[in-house]
């Protein structure tokens, strides 16, 4: 861990080596550092490569699909720098658990918040690793009725045994915890097949839709079908469970395994309002690292209908559970709160690695918005660090050609309290 009064030095000093084509090349790039007024005081900008795909191939364990999720890189640059092994590491917007699960990976104990409860069963069984052949055993166990039918009509999405074996599935794991028999291995089996629900390869259980993480309507998958002239091939839901159990662990250490099931049994993991998270006590997190949902741009309910389904979970209520600002105002003043809460938790000495992004095809920074909030709570700011990394890949839904050069920017506000 870098000593707190050397991160300014660290963060100057930073030389990266220049990635191009997933391939290093030898030129280096250094800080770029210059400086804002912003709240009627400066503020120093750190610009390079602090952290790119190649530094540490993220663990396969993260591979689990969630809107709008930031890469494994970005937290553990920051556990790393700003932690010790046993610190509490927190994430009040945790969505698919990339904060969470690398914590665990360190050595840190993870404490995560997100009012959407998918997040919590996303998150839990991937801190308490099964041992994969318990899992074979399990899903050979689970009884199938070949009749069986969801109530919604998903026959626009699966063959009729897929979702017959989807249906006897749900019932199941429904009936486990009913009964109080749910333990950590139906956890697991449910986050899997939650993540394997829908998708665009032979790896979920669903016909060719969109990305697991954003749900498409019964009525709009039903035109997709038209479109590609498609039918629900057969899926074999507990085979494609134990395939990709097996890519969710592989490359995990035996002491990666131990490291998340220690973490598992210290974390803990809320649904509640990140303005509101009464459950952690006062001054005890070490380090926040987070970004907050931007503005309107998520549609919760839409995209988690089918998610919410299979795991017995009112969308609707969901949805009418979390905030969505519809302008930067309500944005602003939601954070502002979330700040304060984050200051009664903080540690003396503690950090706030705070991710957020441009909106309004980039002239509004919302760091710049940010800065003011985390002062007014208390925080002094440290400064805003910008990852940038350029990248040759397809990405038109940000706008950018195929196969031309594009430039990924992560902008981090970095406080302390003092």
């Amino acid at each position: 861990m870098i000593n707190e009064n050397h991160i300014i030095p660290y963060l100057s000093d930073f030389t990266s080596v220049c990635e191009n084509n997933g391939h290093d090349h030898s030129r280096e790039n250094k800080t770029v550092i210059d400086t804002i007024f912003l709240d009627g005081s400066e503020v120093s900008r750190y610009t390079n490569a602090f952290w790119t795909a190649r530094q540490r191939q993220a663990a396969n364990i993260h591979e689990i699909s969630y809107r709008a999720c930031f890469k494994p890189q970005l937290p553990r640059f920051f556990i790393s720098l700003l932690t010790a092994p046993g610190d509490r590491v927190y994430d009040p917007f945790g969505g698919r658990g990339t904060t969470a699960i690398e914590s665990g990976l360190l050595g840190r104990i993870p404490l995560s918040n997100d009012i959407n409860p998918l997040s919590k069963i996303l998150i839990h069984p991937r801190l308490c690793i099964p041992d994969m052949a318990g899992l074979d055993t399990r899903l050979s166990e689970i009884p199938i009725d070949e009749k069986a039918r969801s109530s919604l009509d998903l026959s626009m999405f699966y063959h009729p045994d897929t979702e017959a074996e989807l249906v006897s599935l749900r019932s199941y794991l429904l009936c486990r915890e009913e009964t109080g028999e749910y333990d950590m291995l139906d956890a697991w089996i449910r986050m899997v097949a939650t993540n394997r629900l829908t998708g665009h390869s032979p790896g979920f259980f669903s016909v060719y839709t969109l990305p697991p993480n954003q749900a498409t309507s019964q009525k709009r998958q039903i035109k997709i079908n038209a479109d590609r002239n498609q039918v629900p091939p057969y899926r074999n839901v507990s085979g494609i469970i134990r395939k990709k159990s097996r890519q969710l662990v592989k490359a995990l250490s035996s002491e990666d395994i131990v490291s998340l099931r220690k973490a598992g049994s210290d974390a803990m993991l809320l649904v509640e309002d990140a303005r509101y998270t009464r459950a952690i006590p006062d001054a005890s997190v070490q380090l926040t690292v987070t970004s907050p949902p931007f503005l309107n741009n998520v549609q919760y309910s839409g995209d988690n209908w089918l998610r919410c389904w299979f795991n017995g979970i009112d969308a609707e209520t969901v949805s009418r559970g979390i905030t969505i600002p519809a302008n930067l105002s309500a944005w602003s003043n939601i954070m502002g709160d979330v700040f304060f809460e984050l200051f009664r938790i903080t540690k003396d000495g503690g950090w706030v690695a705070f991710e957020v992004g441009e909106v309004n095809s980039g002239k509004t920074r919302l760091d710049e918005i940010i800065v003011p909030l985390g002062r007014k709570a208390g925080f002094s700011c440290v400064g805003i660090v910008l990852n940038q990394q350029v990248f040759t890949k397809t990405a038109n839904i940000w706008g950018i050609d195929n196969m031309k050069r594009g430039t990924n920017t992560n902008r981090i506000v970095l406080f302390k309290k003092q």
